[in-house]
């Protein structure tokens, strides 16, 4: 490229030297092999240090962020595992409670059944009583009526203890029979 340009360049005739004169073309080149000594020589060597830095420093961080991933998965594995195990403490606390609940339960149920069947029998014993009362009193009332009407029908007063005797008998006979 460099001898087209200057093959146009003499066509011209403007007389422009593109290539430079021989004595600064050495000392260019002089001037480029001692840059290339300096930079072999200091600059590549630490380019290639820090470089090699910068590579050690990455590499250190990979292992670093290797490392907190690991450590990250065994935490995720970790809470997992307690999340399960707080799963089933949670089921295991449910389960106790409606066993508990269902205990409960049938012990009020129980207890409603035993109160029932008190008062039941209580409901019996008064009614035996009342009835023993009423019995009691109308034996009395009968006995009372009955002395009333003998008397009447015989018209002459009858020993009263002869005429109760005489009731109670024929109520105890009556009371045999039902």
């Amino acid at each position: 490229m460099l001898a087209t340009l200057h093959v146009l360049a003499v066509e011209n005739g403007d007389g422009i030297e593109l290539l430079p004169e021989a004595p600064e073309l050495i000392w260019g080149f002089v001037a480029f092999a001692l840059l290339m000594v300096v930079m072999f020589r200091f600059v590549f060597p630490r380019i290639n240090t820090l470089l090699e830095e910068r590579q050690q420093a990455i590499q250190g961080q990979l292992t670093e962020a290797e490392q907190a991933k690991g450590e990250a998965e065994e935490l995720k594995r970790s809470y997992e595992a307690q999340l399960a195990e707080a799963r089933d403490q949670a089921e295991e606390i449910l389960a106790e409670a409606r066993t508990q609940a269902e205990t409960l339960r049938r012990e009020a149920a129980a207890r409603g059944e035993d109160e029932a069947a008190q008062v039941l029998a209580r409901a019996r014993e008064d009614g035996e009583a009342e009835r023993a009362r009423l019995v009691s009193e109308l034996r009395g009332q009968v006995a009372a009526l009955a002395v009333e009407l003998a008397g009447k029908i015989v018209e002459k007063e009858i020993d009263a203890e002869q005429h109760r005797e005489l009731v109670d008998a024929y109520i105890d006979e009556l009371s045999g029979l039902s």
